[in-house]
């Protein structure tokens, strides 16, 4: 489904009982809402209604023209709540996701019930612009395409073991890397690389879980530590022989995770 906000379509889905409580669950950069297909089938049956936007630029939402900010993000999930007629949602967030959630916690906390973040930071990633942005943002502008990025990015989003046992599943996040939009990556970057909220995260006040693989070099442990150190009561999960998309490599034991935490917070 569709939902035009500030003049750019914005594609979401939502599935579930109407009278059910909402989890909105937000993707990676170069990712889209398929990230959470191993999580849906479970919330479903434990009577939650979903609802997963796609980011500008990613699936089926349009990038526009102008640079991103993640408040702006956020107001994109503001006003796809909005016109749906929800109040309040669980949070879900990953990677810029979890950025997104941050800022949505901040900025909006009388929308959200709880906030779970998942493999993301409290500022801009090391490297910044010069380091890690540029080169990229030069490689898919010269292509006209984001995918010379995608070989890359699939060591990075999961272990060797998980990439030979399900070629499957990482052929389709792999194509989903390669039809993200340039537009759509160049301005996530641009908002990740602008992006700081450490002097801010103490304002949260929801119930907060901060769940990191082990191995995530994206946005490493001790990025997610220092955000669950800085947000009153909140809690911190490591999964061992994790990387940047343990919902996908180890979905049983995430949405266990997640099932649990919602529960306690429904």
């Amino acid at each position: 489904m569709l939902v035009n906000i500030d003049g750019r379509d914005l594609r979401y889905d939502i599935l579930g009982d109407e009278a059910a409580p909402v989890v909105c669950l937000a993707h990676a950069l170069s990712s889209d809402s398929g990230i959470w297909a191993e999580q849906v089938p479970s919330l479903l049956a434990a009577g939650w209604r979903v609802l997963r936007p796609d980011m500008r630029g990613h699936g089926g939402s349009e990038a526009g023209v102008d640079d991103y900010a993640m408040s702006a993000l956020t107001q994109d999930i503001v006003g796809i709540l909005d016109f749906l007629g929800i109040d309040k949602v669980h949070f879900v967030g990953l990677s810029i996701g979890g950025m997104i959630g941050q800022t949505f916690a901040i900025e909006h906390p009388e929308r959200l019930r709880s906030l779970m973040l998942c493999g993301t930071a409290p500022a801009a990633l090391e490297g910044g612009m010069d380091v890690l942005w540029k080169p990229r943002f030069a490689a898919i502008a010269a292509a006209g395409s984001v995918a010379p990025l995608a070989d890359a990015t699939m060591p990075r989003w999961f272990t060797e073991a998980f990439r030979e046992r399900r070629p499957d599943r990482v052929q389709q996040i792999y194509q989903t890397v390669c039809r993200t939009t340039p537009a759509g990556y160049r301005g996530g970057g641009i908002a990740i690389d602008t992006f700081d909220v450490r002097d801010q995260l103490h304002s949260i006040t929801m119930p907060t879980l901060v769940l990191c693989g082990d191995g995530d070099t994206g946005t490493p442990p001790s990025g997610n530590r220092a955000i669950a150190n800085a947000i009153p009561g909140a809690r911190y999960v490591e999964l061992e022989n994790a990387r940047h998309i343990p919902m996908v490599e180890y979905p049983e034991l995430f949405s266990s995770i997640l099932l649990d935490w919602l529960a306690a917070h429904r």
